[in-house]
């Protein structure tokens, strides 16, 4: 069963890539106490993850928190190393990455995907989600090969 609108995160260990190396958080510490624009997708630096999903919350950062949003963060079944790598090259320093390398989190929200045929095995989904406190305020969750709901645009227009 997937993650519903109203329901609390669960806690598991995400790895926050930091300036000075990976650095392990509980997921529910990192949202405890503010509004969160989060995003998930397949994996860093493949097409349209870097062309279009990280490029559209860096863009609209500024946009996303004057409607109240505290922190913008990207999750990914990757390390933490790929995950701050790609951030810098992304320019990305208003999005906080948060690395998912055993696919923990996405595992406890229901909704992964497998990308064996690519050879990427067990994915979390590419969606979007705005968390208030720990608890799922807004749900986008993408159709298998889509992206259009989990946009930051999208998510805009709904706050």
């Amino acid at each position: 069963m997937s993650i519903a609108i109203g329901d609390t995160l669960p806690d598991t260990k995400l790895i926050k890539a930091t300036d000075n190396g990976p650095d392990a958080v509980q997921s529910a510490d990192f949202f405890k106490g503010k509004t969160v624009a989060l995003f998930s997708l397949p994996g860093a630096f493949t097409p349209t993850c870097s062309a279009k999903h990280l490029p559209g919350f860096v863009a609209n950062a500024a946009a996303l928190k004057a409607k109240g949003i505290d922190e913008i963060a990207c999750t990914a079944v990757n390390d933490a190393f790929v995950m701050g790598a790609w951030g810098k090259v992304s320019g990305s320093a208003d999005v906080t990455m948060l690395a998912d390398g055993n696919c923990e989190f996405a595992s406890a929200l229901g909704l992964t995907m497998d990308g064996s045929g690519f050879g990427l095995g067990k994915r979390g989904q590419r969606f979007s989600m705005v968390v208030k406190d720990g608890v799922v305020d807004q749900l986008f969750v993408e159709a298998p090969g889509a992206f259009e709901v989990s946009s930051a645009e999208h998510m805009l227009a709904h706050l």
